[in-house]
């Protein structure tokens, strides 16, 4: 969630709002995809956990589906997170991800009983777009590159206006699934271009709104029982998602 200078994340959002929905699923279709349940995108990854980013309203959102609390359903993103002498982490981060349980799966990934490894979300109905639209990612050019590294990708046609440079050109990338490949339906493919194209508007929409209201965290006596601050689009929180300030 940076910039190289103000403007760099409007420029961005304007280019996933111009997005055109059936040249995202026209490369969903080319690429080719179904879900085979298999729980590689829910679980853990060798040594690390699985980590998904998940917005504030959606953590509600899964709170009110739940039953749950918001540090059941959200963790601060580890990343950029110090450890302490005592094994803890603390300082700033810019992002929620989903809880995980002890193994380091997703909370909500449960495996079903026909032993054959395979599984589904409890919270399949109300899961982030994040999920909804693994494993499929936009590059729009920017400042924002999608992380991880792409096995397939499709470039876009060009919606350049006159001056813009070739290396802006906007690409659906495909990351590591066993469900690449497979037939998928129009249908299906545009409903998971439509989440696409919201979730790269949400992304940037979330980054502007966090760069906007950042105030470095003080930490010191005074907030020995607050050793992490989340900030996202609503502003600084504590790890059970209560504004700092209260």
């Amino acid at each position: 969630m940076t910039a190289d200078s103000p403007l760099d994340l409007e420029d961005e959002l304007e280019r996933a709002e111009a997005l055109d929905t059936d040249a995202l699923a026209d490369a969903i279709e080319s690429i080719g995809f179904e879900c085979t349940r298999c729980g590689a995108c829910c679980t853990r990854d060798g040594d690390d956990e699985h980590t998904a980013t998940v917005f504030p309203d959606e953590v509600r959102e899964l709170e009110a589906a739940t039953g749950d609390e918001w540090r059941d359903v959200a963790r601060p993103m580890p990343y950029g997170l110090r450890e302490t002498e005592g094994g803890d982490l603390a300082g700033e981060t810019f992002e929620w991800a989903l809880q995980t349980d002890s193994c380091g799966d997703c909370v909500y990934y449960e495996e079903d009983d026909t032993g054959t490894g395979t599984g589904a979300c409890v919270a399949h109905e109300d899961r982030p777009l994040i999920c909804r639209t693994y494993p499929f990612s936009v590059a729009l050019g920017g400042t924002s590159q999608p992380m991880g590294e792409a096995v397939d990708s499709v470039a876009l046609p060009a919606q350049r206006e006159v001056g813009e440079s070739d290396d802006e050109e906007m690409i659906v990338r495909a990351h590591e699934c066993e469900g690449l490949g497979r037939d998928i339906s129009r249908e299906d493919a545009t409903d998971l271009a439509r989440a696409l194209k919201e979730r790269a508007v949400r992304e940037l929409e979330e980054a502007i709104a966090v760069r906007d209201n950042y105030e470095p965290a003080v930490f010191g006596d005074e907030n020995e029982n607050d050793p992490i601050v989340v900030h996202d689009s609503e502003g600084a929180k504590r790890i059970d998602g209560t504004p700092l300030e209260e």
